[in-house]
């Protein structure tokens, strides 16, 4: 597992399983100057990669390495993963298929 160094998480993900820190660039007002409160903005669906688990198991027992790393910003599914909150900070916890592309 890798973690970032300024994140000390307590979180150790599993297999194929990566936690994101959403990013927040959802922006509070519309195009046309209409504020948007937070209830009901969407969610985002890029961040960062903050700790990756050591990756798939296939049925040999050879692990198949992760195709992202911790410090990669990524797009994920809209409806992908858990919600963790730990210390106030929140962080979603995905498979590494969820994840759609790196930028």
């Amino acid at each position: 597992m890798t973690t970032t160094n300024k994140a000390k998480l307590k979180v150790k993900p599993l297999a194929d399983r990566v936690v994101i820190s959403p990013s927040d660039d959802a922006a509070s007002q519309s195009p046309g100057g209409i504020y948007i409160p937070d209830t009901a903005k969407e969610k985002p669906q890029t961040g960062a990669v903050v700790a990756a688990g050591p990756g798939r198991v296939n049925d040999e027992g050879k692990t198949i390495p992760m195709s992202v790393k911790v410090g990669d910003s990524v797009i994920y599914s809209k409806y992908a993963g858990t919600e963790y909150t730990e210390e106030g900070v929140e962080y979603l916890v995905v498979r590494e298929s969820d994840i759609l592309a790196t930028i």
